[in-house]
């Protein structure tokens, strides 16, 4: 019976790759199911052979911590040259999409409390 080894759920396409990339070279087989038409099933990876299990969850442990380090040193360097996302930098790259979600946040928030402070 098949065992669920790795959820896909808002993961990122090359980190999905990568981890089944990994699988397949170790020789484990799996399969993997998506979010359905809806999007309410389990994208998942799931292993075949169920003897196999705590090999694979020892392969994906080690890949999460290395993983982690890489992703962490690259936003690090990416920190350090100056060119982590920010709200300026946003604003220089999509002027009207910043402006129009600040109105729209705005549009909320007016709508929230202007019912408190009617005044009759």
């Amino acid at each position: 019976m098949a065992k669920l080894l790795f959820k896909l759920r808002h993961v990122p396409d090359d980190e999905a790759m990568e981890v089944k990339e990994l699988l397949a070279a170790h020789d484990l087989e799996v399969y993997e199911t998506d979010a359905g038409n809806w999007g309410i099933s389990l994208p998942a990876l799931w292993l075949q052979d169920d003897n196999r299990y705590d090999e694979a969850c020892v392969l994906l442990d080690q890949y999460q911590r290395e993983r982690a380090a890489r992703v962490r040193a690259e936003y690090a360097a990416l920190k350090e040259r100056g060119g982590e996302p920010s709200l300026l930098s946003s604003l220089r790259a999509h002027p009207l999409r910043v402006l129009f979600y600040f109105g729209l946040s705005f549009s909320v928030l007016y709508l929230s409390v202007s019912s408190f402070f009617r005044f009759q």
